[in-house]
């Protein structure tokens, strides 16, 4: 069984974008009804992603926290295509960018459409208590805040977030 051990953080500034490595257009959406994963009756979240000329299917546990079971499969480009046009609530579309600080790779998202303004660094690890470089311009943590999960946002977009909840995130930087 997979498993993916994922911190989630705001950024203070864009100093982070002087490390990039490179960046890539990504597109994904929810396959299992997305109401099912925000209420909590779902038990997994089923996306199908897009980047460049590439496509996964990716299975989750629909758990908060760091550590989730995690499986993720390529299929063919074509498949992924329908699938965003077809059978997703709704797509959700970022540029990722890779940042590295030492031997650690984040994974900078900068939302685009409804939740652009949104930008949070992600890094992956090999263990729930891993140490790894917090650099300057990485800011608070949300790793377990439901609201900043990509099946969330596509249901309540950044744009839309209230200005009690943009508060809590500039008070949480």
């Amino acid at each position: 069984m997979g498993v993916e051990i994922e911190r989630k953080f705001l950024l203070r500034d864009d100093s982070w974008r002087a490390g990039i490595s490179c960046s890539e257009t990504i597109a994904q959406g929810y396959l299992i009804g997305a109401q099912a994963l925000r209420d909590g009756s779902a038990r997994s979240s089923v996306r199908a992603r897009v980047a460049g000329d590439k496509a996964w299917l990716n299975i989750k546990a629909a758990v908060a926290g760091i550590e989730r079971a995690e499986f993720e499969y390529a299929i063919p480009l074509a498949d992924a295509q329908a699938l965003l046009a077809t059978l997703c609530d709704g797509v959700l579309e970022k540029i990722r960018h890779h940042v590295h600080v030492g031997n650690a790779l984040f994974e900078v998202d900068e939302f685009l459409g409804e939740n652009e303004g949104l930008v949070v660094a992600e890094i992956e690890l090999p263990a729930v208590d891993a140490s790894f470089p917090h650099p300057v311009w990485l800011g608070a943590e949300v790793s377990a805040l439901k609201r900043y999960y990509n099946v969330n946002l596509i249901a309540h977009p950044y744009r839309q977030w209230s200005p009690v909840e943009r508060a809590a995130e500039d008070a949480a930087c």
